[in-house]
């Protein structure tokens, strides 16, 4: 459970830092590549020395690492799309929805069993998301292709943690994150020479910022689905960090809650309780 905690903290911080970013940054993909570099150079020094071990398991951690680095960058570029084209809300809406398929994952590859009012409670966690993510009145949903491949593509990233808690080696955890986010940091910067993005001293402190709750949040993520059952360490997580973002808004940025927002979070309360009895 503890593990489960500190990956919503630092998912919460990472929503924080991200927010504060965008008002005194000006590259967004400067900033993200920076974010990578914290999050590859932390994972090497947990990994230690040799970086790429010989011996039984390498191979599969290479590989899954550089196709979650994929998934991880593939994830943001498809957001920022989205968004363009679709507005916030309802590309929030379906990255937050990619939840759902690390639980179905868990529940039918990986076989694990959630109690009835557990199931109850994960369904509740994906009401609140739709709840409190209201579609503007009048808003369309244009680019449903882009939304639903941002849906697929945020959801397999969480996947491939559960795939490698159940077929990688755990003393290769650290270099598991650490190709992920070498692959995603080679692919963040062929972006930025591509999109011609400029460098200044303020976007890589603040991507250096972001990059170590997000290295964190990996970190312990992975953590906590070799503690727990996967079908409630996503759900819990997803829940938790809405809650604790939420709190966040209302606290530090004065931020005021509908209604339909409050209602939300109160089928997030409702959810946490079930998923952990």
């Amino acid at each position: 459970m503890l593990y489960l905690l500190l990956a919503i903290l630092s998912s919460t911080a990472v929503a924080v830092l991200m927010r504060l970013s965008n008002q005194h940054s000006q590259n967004g993909m400067t900033v993200l590549a920076s974010n990578y570099a914290m999050c590859l150079v932390a994972a090497g020094v947990l990994a230690g020395w040799p970086l790429f071990p010989a011996g039984e398991g390498l191979s599969l951690t290479l590989g899954l690492g550089a196709v979650n680095g994929v998934l991880y960058l593939g994830g943001f570029v498809l957001l920022k799309a989205c968004i363009a084209r679709s507005g916030v809300v309802l590309p929030a809406t379906f990255q937050k929805l990619g939840v759902v398929l690390p639980t179905v994952a868990a529940m039918t590859i990986f076989r694990e069993k959630a109690e009835p009012l557990q199931l109850l409670g994960i369904g509740l966690a994906v009401a609140s998301i739709l709840v409190m993510n209201e579609k503007q009145k009048g808003q369309r949903i244009n680019g449903l292709g882009g939304l639903l491949a941002l849906f697929f593509v945020c959801g397999s990233c969480e996947v491939m943690s559960k795939v490698f808690e159940h077929w990688g080696p755990a003393v290769l955890d650290d270099h598991f994150l650490f190709y992920t986010f070498v692959v995603a940091f080679l692919l963040c910067v062929g972006l930025c020479v591509v999109k011609k993005q400029g460098v200044t001293l303020k976007d890589v402190l603040w991507g250096l910022a972001i990059g170590l709750p997000n290295y964190l949040c990996a970190f312990f993520v992975l953590g906590a689905i070799r503690q727990m059952p996967a079908v409630i360490v996503y759900p819990t997580y997803s829940a938790g960090t809405i809650i604790a973002v939420a709190l966040v808004g209302v606290t530090a940025f004065r931020e005021t809650l509908s209604r339909r927002k409050l209602m939300a979070l109160g089928m997030v309360v409702a959810a946490l309780v079930l998923l952990n009895l």
